[in-house]
């Protein structure tokens, strides 16, 4: 694949370098905000007959984040945190950061759960959902990205038609590189959408021996038949990468997971995340770097072993931090980073890159070049995190606009 990178790239002065807050099960997987319902929780409101409500048992008090609609504080951490580590990695450009969390891996595992769910009913309502509830956001980002490349000298072919529906890398110019290269993330989702009904009914056929099979096509890709260095290439190197992820949703919402003996869980998982980690220090990236995202064949061993255990403990131990409601400030947190996940992640970049000549400004402050650290990357991660927040506010309406629901600034 050579320089493509999987989780995109730094900013300019790091190191070189999803799916709203609802509980339809047709959110996309970064902007979606839950999971399925936890079982044998009591029924949401209106959820049976109303001839039934006098036979209905009495609900005691619960918390509001249990109490909203089933939702599952669990994944909602795990994608929360997932995109802290996107944005922390490209901040700082730190190596490490993909084995610490490998956050992609994550998220495609979220989104095969919840895609799973949806497929309940007929696919091509539930496609045509998803790509509603994606394209708008992604519209209304790209046309700013488009029109300041057109600005910069850019001059479009045939393939901005990309920019419209992201089925290939929407094309630019170096000079927006690192604003629209995180868009392989919305094109692999996209394709994984697109092909959920079959992978589905396969998977279904033979649900562990597909699972395990699902990591074939990355070592095809690896060891026997090199893709074109192109969109084509790009693409279906990507969706090897993290096809084991996205079955591996299927595996959990469908109780595959559950039934698993621990043992060969945990073993096999190891033994994935070992051979992973061996992969990726011993055929280092063209810079030298240990670097998951520049290598293909580790980050798909690392995030299947890794992901594998996060989503089975799930599974076994039926965890579901409800605690986290009594934490109403980091709830709060949790619950706005689901509902604008898509909005977080197109727009960070764009964060990061305006934090460094805002902080150029703060120079030519006294005050400010005495008493605060502007050398520092901290500084500039924190500055950031305020412009993602004045990004989310400013545009997080649109993703409730492609929802179809009242336009909010928070959800």
């Amino acid at each position: 694949m050579g320089s493509h990178r999987r989780d995109g790239r730094p900013s300019a002065t790091a190191a070189p370098d999803l799916p709203p807050a609802t509980t339809a099960p047709d959110v996309p997987p970064v902007a979606g905000s839950g999971a399925p319902p936890v079982a044998g929780a009591p029924p949401a409101t209106g959820s049976g007959p109303l001839s039934d409500t006098a036979r209905l048992p009495r609900v005691e008090t619960v918390p509001k984040a249990r109490a909203a609609a089933g939702r599952d504080r669990y994944f909602d951490t795990l994608r929360a945190v997932a995109l802290v580590r996107v944005v922390t990695y490209h901040t700082f450009g730190w190596a490490w950061a993909g084995m610490v969390l490998p956050s992609m891996g994550i998220m495609f595992a979220l989104a095969g759960t919840l895609m799973a769910k949806s497929l309940e009913r007929p696919a091509l309502k539930v496609i045509r959902s998803r790509v509603r509830r994606l394209l708008p956001p992604f519209w209304f980002w790209g046309f700013f990205v488009v029109a300041a490349m057109l600005v910069h000298g850019w001059m479009p072919g045939w393939q901005i038609v990309y920019w419209v529906v992201p089925l290939g890398d929407p094309p630019g110019n170096a000079w927006g590189e690192q604003a629209w290269e995180i868009l392989w993330y919305l094109r692999t989702y996209l394709w994984f959408v697109l092909l959920s009904p079959l992978l589905l009914r396969v998977f279904r056929a033979a649900p562990v021996a597909v699972l395990v099979l699902s990591l074939a096509p990355i070592l095809v890709v690896q060891f026997l038949w090199a893709p074109p260095d192109d969109r084509f290439g790009n693409a279906l190197t990507d969706l090897a990468t993290f096809l084991f992820c996205w079955i591996l949703g299927f595996a959990h919402r469908d109780g595959v997971l559950q039934r698993l003996k621990p043992l060969a869980v945990v073993v096999l998982s190891l033994a994935a995340i070992g051979y992973g980690g061996w992969y990726a220090f011993t055929h280092q990236a063209e810079t030298g770097s240990y670097d998951l995202d520049d290598i293909p064949l580790a980050q798909a061993f690392w995030s299947a072993g890794f992901v594998t255990l996060l989503m089975y403990a799930k599974a076994r131990f039926g965890i579901d931090f409800a605690w986290l409601a009594r934490f109403r400030r980091l709830d709060r947190i949790v619950t706005i980073f689901n509902a604008r996940a898509v909005t977080l992640y197109l727009w960070h970049e764009i964060a990061l890159i305006l934090a460094v000549p805002l902080i150029d400004q703060f120079w030519n402050v006294p005050a400010f070049e005495a008493y605060l650290p502007l050398e520092s990357q901290w500084f500039m991660f924190g500055v950031g995190w305020l412009l993602i927040a004045v990004f989310i506010l400013l545009c997080g309406w649109v993703e409730d606009v492609a929802a179809r629901t009242r336009p909010r600034l928070l959800p």
